[in-house]
């Protein structure tokens, strides 16, 4: 497996745990022992941990910039599936120098057209677009 799929399947299994934490509100160890289980370089170890915890630990922050950038959306009444993609991605593009923010939004953009509804991966792509015009224009990064 390429560093690229490992790292795809790694988002995946991130964006499964942000998605639990979601409905549970509450770190679920044994779910996150699950994915990280098997024959995964400590790299792919060390990013599922660092993104899923620093979600949670940023959840209130990144449900800002969400309901800042998704304004004709509630932000309870986004599916959970366009919502955990959301929040992996800002996490990803405010905290992450390692990986550009094309990335982070093309691969969330991947995650909803695989799990979420049809029109989900134009919604994720706008939201995220704008993040991004914002964080660039401001120098974060």
């Amino acid at each position: 497996m390429t560093t690229m799929q490992l790292r795809k399947k790694s988002r995946d299994s991130v964006y499964k745990l942000i998605y639990e934490y979601l409905f549970s509100g509450e770190v679920n160890e044994k779910t996150l022992s699950l994915m990280l289980a098997g024959d995964m370089p400590m790299s792919e170890i060390d990013y599922i941990n660092t993104v899923y915890h620093g979600v949670i630990d940023n959840i209130d922050s990144l449900k800002a910039t969400v309901k800042e950038y998704a304004r004709a959306f509630d932000i309870d009444r986004i599916y959970k599936l366009d919502l955990a993609a959301l929040l992996l991605a800002i996490y990803e593009m405010k905290y992450m120098d390692d990986i550009p923010m094309g990335t982070s939004i093309c691969e969330a953009v991947e995650l909803v057209k695989l799990y979420s509804t049809e029109k989900s991966n134009v919604f994720v792509n706008g939201v995220l677009s704008s993040v991004y015009k914002e964080l660039t224009a401001n120098n974060d990064r």
